[in-house]
């Protein structure tokens, strides 16, 4: 597909995409933070903002707890309960490596007719569990369902944020993936971690801890259902800010369409904004760890997202990315 006008028609008619274009939908019963309760816990009461990979709580010494849940799609779950149940364990890690933060525990939440038809989707959890070294510590389990259900909750601490507000014009987009990897199945989904070791699994979910705590970068958001174009969507709304991607500078791996890449969800995927003065550090480390990253954009103001393309740029749905209001 060489015409971008085509491949933008193309990226909307995924379903995928479009949800997180209108993401917002979730939070406007609720507005964009929520306050703590004035017994909570915390010298440092600030609101916690809504929209991000996960809620960053104040834990009253300067740093945060972050906390996060995933629901599993039912029909992936009953389809490759195994996979499911790994994926809910990694997908959770990665929101919190998101957010320059890392994992301390998961909890889970199962509804299985009995206890052997969530036998795989406890052998999948544990096997993530013990790759990226993150423990299960407890959750809730209903027998007797009609039908295999499965959420994982997920707590981590972080000490300088990354989050999807704080993107800011004349910065960066950078891309970092882990390409030692395959598709997995007929799924939308590039997989570099059960084929991976658990000692590279560790060291690679703490480099966004790194960045964070280096101050290289202040925004960030992991590449997850809707893929870059999906993410990049989400990212711009919360920081109110627009973007330039360009796809002529993406990394692909060899023989993937780009239609395809777009809208896939890679197990290790980021987009960072990062300061000029700061590329050459970040894209060192992920290098040095096995990690491709590359610049592809720049953040601008406004709010529209243009791709650049084969010697063209186009808006892509300029009119979709309205940054989302307080109720």
């Amino acid at each position: 597909m060489s015409d971008l006008h085509q491949l933008i028609d193309a990226l909307l008619a995924v379903p995928s995409v479009r949800d997180k274009m209108r993401i917002e939908r979730t939070y406007e019963w609720l507005g964009d933070s929520v306050s703590l309760h004035a017994t909570a816990p915390f010298s440092a009461r600030e609101p916690v903002r809504l929209g991000d990979d996960c809620a960053a709580i104040p834990d009253g010494i300067g740093g945060y707890t972050l906390f996060a849940s995933e629901g599993i799609i039912p029909s992936f779950l009953n389809r490759d309960p195994w996979f499911a149940g790994y994926s809910a364990v990694m997908v959770n890690i990665s929101d919190v490596c998101a957010m320059g933060g890392l994992p301390v525990a998961l909890t889970n939440v199962i509804w299985t007719a009995d206890q052997p038809g969530s036998r795989a989707v406890w052998e999948g959890m544990l096997a993530a569990c013990r790759a990226y070294d993150v423990p299960m510590v407890g959750g809730h389990t209903c027998y007797n369902s009609d039908n295999l259900h499965l959420a994982v909750s997920i707590i981590g601490k972080a000490h300088r944020l990354l989050t999807s507000f704080d993107a800011r014009p004349g910065e960066r987009l950078l891309i970092a993936v882990d390409m030692n990897g395959a598709y997995y199945g007929d799924y939308p989904f590039w997989n570099a971690s059960t084929t991976a070791s658990p000692d590279d699994l560790q060291r690679t979910l703490r480099l966004p801890h790194q960045i964070a705590q280096a101050g290289w970068s202040s925004a960030a958001k992991d590449i997850s259902m809707g893929g870059i174009i999906g993410t990049l969507a989400m990212l711009t709304q919360t920081s109110n800010v627009g973007a330039t991607l360009n796809l002529d500078a993406l990394p692909i791996p060899p023989g993937v369409p780009l239609l395809k890449w777009l809208t896939s969800f890679p197990s290790y995927g980021y987009l960072l904004t990062v300061p000029d003065q700061h590329i050459a550090s970040t894209l060192d480390l992920f290098a040095r760890n096995g990690i491709t990253a590359a610049v592809v954009g720049d953040i601008t103001e406004g709010s529209r997202i243009q791709l650049r393309y084969n010697q063209q740029l186009a808006p892509f749905a300029a009119d979709a990315f309205v940054p989302a209001q307080s109720c």
